[in-house]
């Protein structure tokens, strides 16, 4: 069961307390209570020392004298390899980023004439992007005098976003970049649970 003491997070475990986590660590020469109530190196309690005497125990097995836990009274220190421990603590962090599911923003480009057949192909295309569950950024390129009727572009996102309604959601409104207008879509979460409705209606 977790308690807390203020920047740290601790779990009572079989054989004694585990660090879950730690902010501003005092180690060694920098702890500075007089007297400190010590932990072994395999989590057994080994009562109340003088900070000194904590620290030879340590010395005497190469380790560290680790305060795990300031306020209590008397702090709490634990004897370990605290080079080791934030090692794999870093490592444990970077595994945690890595195992992060990753949300992958596909692209699918339309023009603002575009034809029925086309648009019903890339739609199809938009389509298959969210139900794998990546986000799909759509363009609207507009080439030469199509710059002088941006509502055209607008009015592809705005049938596109209206056709997917039921298996996207608008994530960022269409907006201008340059010669581009852009808007994204993000797939519902549970809106392809029935294949038998993974097909928007043709317009």
């Amino acid at each position: 069961m977790p308690f807390r003491w203020p920047g740290f997070l601790f779990e009572l475990q079989e054989g004694g307390i585990e660090i879950a986590k730690s902010d501003d660590t005092r180690i060694n020469d920098e702890i500075r209570a007089p007297r400190v109530r010590l932990i072994g190196v395999d989590g057994s309690q080994l009562g109340l020392f003088d900070t000194r005497d904590a620290q030879r125990i340590a010395d005497d097995q190469n380790l560290d004298l680790v305060e795990i836990a300031p306020n209590a009274e008397p702090p709490v220190c634990k004897v370990m390899d605290y080079g080791k421990f934030k090692y794999q603590q870093a490592m444990k962090a970077k595994q945690a980023r890595k195992n992060q599911s990753k949300v992958e923003v596909k692209e699918m480009k339309f023009r603002p004439k575009i034809d029925v057949g086309d648009y019903e192909t890339k739609k199809g295309h938009v389509l298959r992007f969210l139900k794998k569950g990546a986000r799909v950024k759509i363009t609207i390129m507009f080439r030469g005098r199509e710059m002088a009727h941006p509502e055209q572009g607008l009015n592809v996102l705005e049938r596109l976003a209206e056709d997917l309604k039921p298996f996207a959601t608008v994530e960022s409104q269409p907006k201008l970049e340059g010669r581009n207008m852009l808007m994204l879509l993000a797939p519902i979460k549970g809106a392809f649970d029935n294949e038998g409705d993974a097909e928007p209606s043709d317009k």
